[in-house]
């Protein structure tokens, strides 16, 4: 069984949860940045490489990645071209909607997901769409009730929190069993067979978020 995870085996995480981004994100020319920036890098494209197919300099080619030029439509249809983007592209971030789900208690959708089985409830808390994150979270309240019958463990591509809200089981990653009950939280590779073995105390309640990156 893998050990739990202290503040001290925890390698230092980079993104700050709690930064606010400055009004100049509004900004044209920060959005078209940051949009050239993640193409860029979507297609693992040096500063250096993207000189060379633009003969911009590199100088100049920080200075629009960073928002701090107004590049023509011209140059900007010469990073399209090298990007194989159209020019469009650039232009999605600015002033882009940014989206918010609120589910009242007792309003989440109940659904019918892979796997599931008679007292073992799916209720999907929230969905949002395709975004510039190219990742798809799905977040789920699962109850098994005493009607639980038992199940092949699950296996998918992507990676799961789970957080024990009531009741105890034993459940399943790979060969190895944690014994979850309320407050633990488990988080792992949903590409391994994964899924409540053993109920152990009934009902119980948890939420599954599960996170996998969008089809290109």
């Amino acid at each position: 069984m893998t050990k739990g995870v202290g503040p001290e085996s925890v390698s230092k995480l980079t993104q700050d949860p709690h930064s606010v981004r400055e009004e100049r994100e509004k900004i044209l020319e920060v959005a078209i940045g940051r949009e050239v920036r993640n193409y860029r890098k979507q297609q693992n494209i040096t500063v250096a490489e993207l000189s060379k197919l633009t003969d911009l300099s590199i100088g100049m080619l920080s200075k629009i990645e960073n928002g701090n030029t107004s590049p023509s439509l011209t140059t900007l249809q010469t990073l399209a071209n090298a990007l194989s983007v159209p020019l469009t592209a650039f232009f999605k971030g600015y002033e882009e909607r940014r989206q918010a789900v609120h589910t009242k208690a007792g309003r989440g959708v109940e659904i019918e997901r892979a796997g599931t089985r008679a007292g073992h409830q799916y209720k999907l808390l929230g969905h949002i769409g395709s975004n510039s994150s190219g990742v798809i979270v799905e977040p789920y309240l699962i109850q098994l009730t005493s009607e639980s019958d038992t199940f092949k463990t699950f296996q998918h591509e992507g990676i799961e929190m789970i957080y024990m809200l009531e009741g105890k089981v034993d459940y399943r990653h790979g060969s190895d069993m944690f014994p979850l009950e309320p407050g633990d939280t488990l988080f792992f590779d949903a590409d391994a067979p994964h899924g409540p073995e053993r109920l152990v105390q009934l009902p119980a309640r948890y939420l599954s978020i599960i996170s996998y990156p969008r089809e290109k």
